[in-house]
């Protein structure tokens, strides 16, 4: 498996990260198959959130890397906290309560990363910055970043905080790449040129932040998955010739369409099925040519001034 620096952390991470929000419902001996693969293919950062499964995921994964005899100090955990039911709260308190709610369910006692979940339009910077600062100081969280948010929601928020956010969790497929959209048709009057977000992907690129794409083979906001998906019958036409070019799957192509862009991003695949965590691992070895990742993108049904 590759290995990225995530952000500025000088922390060399794996390429891909395996997203833990579906596994609260496995059985044990799937789970534990599941997380021996990750870790087979050179997998070594998991990314959770406190509300995922309401806490089940961070717990029943603890259990699964204490019955593997997997040495803590071998992966990265990753968590995210923020939102709460029907609201979001980055408020001092329950940063705080968050995170050590996470650290107790993980079984750890320290966290490599802590992730803003969803932008808190009543955000004090300030007080996140207390937040923050207690938990960098009592050794508890190392590093720290972001989940969904624009340049201008990050600039607010690093003008208080002190230490550099690393990281910043955003959706990006091959069908949805509004990120890309507006830079490739910049000057036109196409809808693909509205700017939706600030200019993340260069902002993030500019500031050496590692754009985290979630839901990487979902289309639209959690529709389902393009993948042998009727409503896109050109792009799984191109998927399926150029997989049999490359001799990867379907959901292989995914990541390593993804992993191609020189932004240096580093996927979270949510799968729970460890056949397809070793179709990921030997897709991202493949080197995509220029042309066939345009053709991929314009397949998905976009256009190129």
């Amino acid at each position: 498996m590759k290995k990225l620096t995530l952000g500025t952390s000088g922390l060399e991470v794996s390429e891909v990260s395996l997203g833990c929000m579906r596994i609260g419902g496995m059985e044990d001996a799937a789970l534990d198959n599941l997380i021996k693969t990750c870790i087979e293919v050179g997998i070594d950062f998991y990314d959770h959130a406190n509300i995922y499964g309401g806490g089940k995921c961070e717990e029943v994964f603890a259990k699964s890397v204490k019955r593997l005899g997997i040495d803590r100090h071998s992966i990265y955990l990753q968590t995210k906290c923020g939102i709460r039911n029907g609201f979001f709260d980055f408020s001092k308190e329950h940063i705080l309560e968050s995170v050590h709610a996470s650290m107790k369910r993980l079984q750890t006692d320290y966290l490599d990363f802590l992730l803003l979940h969803r932008p808190d339009t009543l955000i004090e910077p300030e007080e996140v910055a207390e937040a923050f600062n207690t938990l960098h100081n009592s050794g508890k969280v190392r590093n720290f970043g972001v989940s969904n948010f624009n340049p201008g929601q990050i600039e607010l928020l690093q003008a208080s905080v002190p230490m550099k956010l690393h990281a910043n969790q955003l959706q990006f497929s091959i069908t949805n790449t509004g990120m890309i959209d507006r830079g490739i048709c910049s000057n036109t009057q196409f809808d693909n040129s509205i700017d939706h977000d600030g200019g993340i992907l260069d902002y993030c690129r500019l500031k050496k932040i590692t754009i985290q794409p979630w839901s990487p083979f979902q289309h639209g906001f959690f529709k389902g998955v393009f993948m042998d998906n009727p409503e896109f019958p050109e792009l799984n036409k191109v998927l399926d010739d150029l997989c049999a070019t490359y001799g990867v799957t379907k959901t292989g192509m995914a990541i390593a369409w993804i992993q191609r862009h020189p932004a240096r991003m580093q996927s979270i695949v949510g799968t729970t099925n460890a056949t397809r965590i070793k179709e990921v691992a030997e897709a991202i070895k493949i080197d995509l040519t220029r042309p066939h990742w345009y053709e991929i993108y314009r397949a998905a049904g976009n256009v190129l001034p």
